[in-house]
C-alpha cells in the first residue's frame, strides 16, 4: 500500500505596484519601518503589472524557504522574518492563544509547520518600479490567507516594506505617518477608488532593468543622517501637499494633480542630491525624459503629461486616455526603438496619432535610439491583492524536499 503524503495547503495570490505621487522617503523607525512623512499613490493594473505568490504549509516541510522568480532566496532577511512571525502571532491569536481552533472550525496544520513560498514578478526587480512594494503585499496577503487571519493587514505588510502597505487597496491610496511609537496608527487606507478617474493613464518608460546601485533602504538611512533638506521637506512640504493632492484627485484636476507629482518628484531627487554623498537615481535619458515633457506641454499650452520618478531611473509618465497616442510617437520618434525582437509598447492598445510639424520641430530634438527598452501602457484599477487558483507555475518549487 502507498504511503500517504502529509496533508498540504496552497494558496496563491496576487498584488499590484503602487506609484507615489506624494513620496515617501526616510524612516523615524527602521525596524517598524515608520516614516518621516505621509505619502500618496496610484495602484497600477495587475494585468500589466503584479507580483505572484505562492505559499503552501505541510508537515512535511524541514524549513522555511523562500524562492524570488525561480531561484531560491536567503530567508532569514529580518524584515520577511518579521513578516511571518507577525502573521503567526496574530494566527495563534485567532485560535485562542494556542494555535489551535474553535470547535467549529476544521482543524487546521499546526502553526508549528513550517512554509514554502516562491514569489514571481512580470516586471523587472528591483529597478525602481516598487517590486518590494508589491511583493510584500503579495506574499502578506498569501500567509493571511494561508493561516485564515483576516482584518487590517496593511501594518504588516508596512513591515516588510514601507510602500507595500499602499499596494494592500487599489486606486489612489494615502499611508498615513502616524504619531505612535508601536506603529499600530501608521497604515493605508483608499483616497478614491479605480472607478473615480477612469480617463487616467499611465505610461511607464524602461530606461533600465537592472538592480539600481543604491538600495532604498540604504539611501534613505543616509538622507536622514545628512540631508537637511528631507527634514524640511518632510515637516513643512509634505503634510500640505498630502492634502493639496487629495483634493486634485477629488476633482480629476489633472494639470493641478501632473504639476504636483512633478513637483515633487523632483524635491524627491533634490534630497537624494542633498544626501552625503549624493545620491544619483536619475540617468541622461530620465533628464532627457524631463525635458522632453515640459517641451510637450510648453507646446500645448497646458499640462497634458505629468512625470515621476522612484528610487530608479525609469519615467513613470501620467496622462489622459486622449493624450496617449500623440505622447507615445512623441516618445518613438525622441527615443527610436532597436529591435530586439520583442514589442516595444506593451499592455494597453494604443490608436495611433500623427504628429504636426509644428509639434515635432518644438517637441523632438536630436532622437537618441536604443536608450528606452519598452514603454508599458496601464491604468488604474482595483488592484488590491486577491486570490487565484492558479498554483502551477510555482508548485513544483514548493514540492522541493526539505
Amino acid at each position: 500500500m502507498a504511503e500517504e503524503k502529509p496533508p498540504l495547503t496552497v494558496v496563491t495570490c496576487t498584488a499590484p505596484v503602487n506609484i507615489a505621487v506624494i513620496k515617501y522617503w526616510g524612516k523615524r523607525d527602521e525596524d517598524l519601518i515608520l516614516p518621516i512623512n505621509s505619502s500618496l499613490s496610484v495602484t497600477l493594473h495587475q494585468d500589466q503589472l503584479k507580483t505572484t505568490t505562492t505559499a503552501a504549509i505541510s508537515r512535511d516541510f524541514k524549513e522555511d524557504r523562500l524562492w524570488l522568480n525561480g531561484k531560491e532566496d536567503d530567508i532569514g532577511h529580518p524584515r520577511l522574518q518579521s513578516c511571518l512571525r507577525e502573521m503567526r502571532r496574530l494566527a495563534r491569536k485567532r485560535r485562542g492563544g494556542n494555535g489551535s481552533s474553535s470547535s467549529s472550525d476544521p482543524p487546521p496544520l499546526s502553526l508549528a509547520c513550517k512554509v514554502h513560498m516562491a514569489s514571481e514578478n512580470n516586471f523587472p526587480t528591483a529597478a525602481g518600479l516598487a517590486s518590494s512594494a508589491a511583493g510584500y503585499a503579495c506574499l502578506v496577503y498569501a500567509l493571511a490567507k494561508l493561516y485564515g487571519v483576516e482584518g487590517e493587514l496593511s501594518e504588516v505588510a508596512r513591515q516588510g516594506s514601507g510602500s507595500a502597505c499602499r499596494s494592500m487597496f487599489g486606486g489612489f491610496v494615502q499611508w498615513t505617518m502616524g504619531e505612535r511609537d508601536d506603529g499600530k496608527d501608521s497604515v493605508a487606507q483608499q483616497v478614491a477608488p479605480e472607478t473615480h478617474w477612469p480617463e487616467l493613464r499611465v505610461l511607464i518608460l524602461v530606461v533600465s532593468a537592472e538592480k539600481k546601485p543604491v538600495g532604498s533602504t540604504a539611501g534613505m538611512q543616509t538622507s536622514v543622517e545628512t540631508s537637511r533638506l528631507l527634514k524640511h521637506r518632510a515637516e513643512a512640504v509634505v503634510p500640505e501637499r498630502m492634502a493639496q493632492m487629495a483634493r486634485h484627485i477629488q476633482r480629476c484636476d489633472f494639470e493641478a494633480f501632473a504639476e504636483l507629482t512633478m513637483k515633487d518628484s523632483n524635491q524627491f531627487h533634490a534630497t537624494c542630491l542633498d544626501t552625503f554623498p549624493p545620491i544619483f537615481y536619475l540617468n541622461d535619458v530620465s533628464k532627457q525624459v524631463i525635458s522632453l515633457v515640459h517641451r510637450f506641454n510648453a507646446h500645448h499650452g497646458k499640462t497634458k503629461v505629468g512625470y515621476t520618478f522612484d528610487a530608479g531611473p525609469n519615467a513613470v509618465l501620467f496622462a489622459l486616455e486622449d493624450t496617449v497616442g500623440e505622447l507615445v510617437e512623441v516618445i518613438k520618434r525622441s527615443f527610436p526603438p532597436e529591435d530586439n525582437g520583442g514589442p516595444f509598447l506593451k499592455g494597453l492598445p494604443v490608436q495611433g496619432a500623427s504628429l504636426s510639424d509644428e509639434l515635432l520641430t518644438a517637441v523632438v530634438r536630436d532622437p537618441v535610439p536604443g536608450v528606452i527598452q519598452y514603454l508599458l501602457h496601464t491604468k488604474v484599477r482595483p488592484g488590491a491583492p486577491g486570490v487565484t487558483d492558479d498554483n502551477a507555475e510555482s508548485l513544483p518549487l514548493l514540492f522541493t524536499p526539505g
